[in-house]
């Protein structure tokens, strides 16, 4: 049996103040939860705790593990942080200054007469050069000179490093000399961590190619500590089942995958809450949805169209771009602890983050900073206490910093200064929202908009209300989202080669090319013991208009004019516009996968029970109500209720405002939708 196939499944997701931990019995579709703390110092620890946890409230042992899947921010943070190994490029002679010059871009935001650009992540200082060259089509123009290598290797001896990436010239389209670079390195470096861009990004331009090949050689003996730490704790607890982490990409990984290329789990903990968000809908039968995961810090926003979750080669992490394929989404400063703050008489909210300690004034650690969560307390949004009764809120401590930090300041009540804090984080998020839609050619009236993570179910409606959005999809366990979405999650890689030289498309060398990238992913889907009626193999084509800089991405379509077409559709929708140019096929890209045993679905039993066990006085913008508050946990299949009210279970907090109305799925999710004539 395939571990995609295997029974008991369990999936941690690890954040910077809880650890989500879900099992899943894939034989009758069982699901048993738990939150453990995180534990920064070693996340390994909270990673045991939580696989401890799961198991003993299902009464399994850990040796009856078939599957063991995760999500790390490991290579994120040290990337972000700028805390990964101390590592040294080695490049082709002539081309020692490629990471330096970079490219003309300067950031949006950024002053043109006063950014600067950041520091690189290998100085010139550590960049070495062998003498080799490589033409653009593969062929070798000059040999690889093995005595400048053995020279580099002493001078790279001398620099008292970590890691070394290797990045020639034209390597993607000849890694020959690469590999005899690396093989000569392994050999003379014992024990340094050797990467070369051939496996990790095997496509044209080197600015790119040369940093993503820099940030994995970085990432590499950290990840692979990490990894290793984590096989020796799951060995001492006799589990056996393959260890699998979630890539950018929104598809999971063996460890040796990870290992050599630890790039590719950059931004992997938001694409995780992505695939959940589609299992659920799908099972609602919503396939063009949108999600808004709203977190402590930050919010991910992303759009999926006819089920299909779009995949960027344009993503960045930090300062730098990443062009692996990774889960399309924008990510913004806007989260539960986004500080409020006033300057000027102006009211600012984010992106600078109260974190999880102090955290928000209510939580009650000493924070003394005015962050969203506190406006949501101020205005009744929250009932008393957090997590099933584990943790109460001091009411008094919100009050005191909104009042103190915004309401006074700004010569506003209490009330309209909380709700000014909360429209301006919303107005954030629905800026991020019209990103990833209205300038990608979609109108979000036409989506479901699904908001989850610990704070969105809190500004769903909110955000609907603004973008014209009619109806909302709230999963069963919001909060928890990211570990679920580990377990729908299906093995993924991408094969890549981009063309000796862009031109026009000639469908008997791509086929010529595709056949080989699937038997690289028919091999890769073989060592993952993916059983043959699971893989699936799909061709893309990255075209351009001819004097264009960037790519899009279309699936193969088999002849010239239905690709054409195809990319032609795609750039009307993007950006509004054709050219009377001609098209170029620049890069070739076979999609492997490996599909995951979907377990039984879930049906809640039918009940019309809508009891509330409290109510709380809100303050909305006309009036101010005494809402019910309801326990989710005790509403059945095919319940119907209108708003206000307020739906708490221990992972977050649905606030459902007036002109809303819900009703339960028999999967579990709440279906809310804005009553005809609701104001918007």
């Amino acid at each position: 049996m395939s571990s995609l196939d295997s029974a008991l499944s369990i999936a941690v997701d690890i954040g910077g103040t809880f650890t989500d931990i879900s099992l899943l019995d894939r034989a009758n579709g069982q699901v048993w939860r738990a939150k453990t703390p995180s534990v920064p110092s070693d996340p390994s620890e909270a990673f045991l705790a939580g696989i401890k946890l799961a198991l003993a409230d299902a009464g399994a042992p850990a040796s009856a593990l078939g599957q063991v899947l995760h999500g790390t921010t490991v290579a994120t943070n040290m990337i972000l942080e700028g805390k990964g190994a101390r590592a040294a490029l080695v490049t082709t002679r002539g081309f020692r200054h490629v990471l330096e010059i970079g490219r003309q871009d300067i950031p949006r935001k950024a002053n043109l007469y006063t950014w600067v650009k950041p520091a690189r992540p290998v100085p010139a200082s550590r960049i070495v050069e062998v003498d080799e060259r490589v033409a653009a089509g593969g062929a070798v123009l000059s040999p690889l000179d093995e005595e400048s290598v053995f020279k580099a290797a002493e001078a790279i001896r001398q620099m008292d490093i970590e890691a070394v990436g290797i990045c020639l010239l034209h390597a993607f389209a000849n890694p020959a000399h690469e590999r005899r670079v690396a093989e000569i390195l392994r050999a003379e470096l014992p024990g340094i961590a050797v990467t070369i861009s051939t496996d990790v990004l095997p496509v044209v331009r080197e600015y790119e190619r040369t940093l993503t090949t820099v940030l994995n050689a970085a990432v590499m003996p950290g990840v692979t500590t990490y990894v290793g730490r984590l096989e020796k704790r799951l060995e001492a607890e006799k589990v056996t089942a393959p260890l699998l982490l979630m890539q950018s990409n929104g598809g999971v990984a063996g460890a040796a995958a990870i290992r050599l290329a630890p790039a590719l789990t950059a931004l992997s903990g938001p694409a995780a809450g992505v695939v959940g968000a589609r299992a659920i809908a799908a099972a609602c039968g919503i396939h063009d949805l949108i999600t808004v995961d709203i977190g402590g810090t930050s919010a991910d926003i992303c759009l999926i169209k006819d089920g299909k979750i779009g995949l960027t080669q344009h993503g960045k992490v930090g300062e730098w771009p990443l062009p692996l394929p990774m889960v399309d989404m924008v990510t913004i400063g806007a989260g539960g602890g986004s500080v409020a703050t006033v300057e000027d008489a102006t009211l600012t909210v984010g992106p600078r983050s109260a974190g999880a300690r102090p955290g928000p004034a209510a939580y009650g650690h000493g924070g003394s900073e005015a962050t969203v969560t506190d406006a949501h307390v101020v205005l009744g949004h929250l009932p008393s206490k957090l997590l099933g009764g584990r943790m109460g809120l001091d009411v008094g401590a919100a009050r005191r910093v909104i009042e103190d930090r915004v309401a006074a300041p700004l010569g506003l009540s209490l009330e309209a200064a909380a709700r000014g804090v909360l429209a301006i984080v919303d107005n954030h998020m629905v800026g991020a929202v019209r990103v990833v839609s209205v300038e990608r050619g979609h109108d979000p009236r036409q989506f479901t908009l699904v908001p989850f993570g610990g704070a969105g179910p809190l500004h769903g409606c909110a955000l609907a209300d603004l973008l014209g959005i009619s109806s909302i999809m709230i999963p069963p366990a919001p909060g928890v989202l990211c570990a679920d979405g580990l377990l729908a999650a299906d093995l993924k890689a991408e094969f890549s080669r981009t063309l000796p030289k862009a031109g026009a498309i000639d469908v008997q060398a791509a086929d010529a090319i595709f056949a080989e990238l699937e038997a690289q992913a028919e091999g890769w889907l073989v060592v993952e013991g993916v059983a043959e009626e699971k893989r699936r193999k799909a061709r893309v084509a990255l075209l351009r208009y001819h004097g264009q800089g960037g790519e899009i991405a279309i699936a193969w379509a088999g002849t010239r004019e239905a690709v054409e077409q195809a990319f032609a559709a795609e750039h009307q929708a993007l950006y509004g516009f054709t050219l009377d140019a001609s098209i170029e096929l620049v890069t070739l890209r076979v999609e492997a996968t490996g599909m995951t045993a979907q377990p039984p679905s879930i049906r809640l039993e039918a009940s019309k029970a809508f009891a509330p066990y409290d109510s709380t006085p809100v303050h909305f913008a006309d009036e101010t109500l005494n809402v019910p508050l309801v326990d989710r946990a005790g509403l059945g299949s095919g319940v119907v209720f209108e708003g206000p009210v307020i739906l708490t279970q221990l992972d977050t907090t649905t606030l459902v405002p007036p002109g809303w109305h819900g009703s339960v799925h028999e999967s579990g999710a709440i279906i809310l939708t804005r009553h005809e004539g609701a104001a918007q």
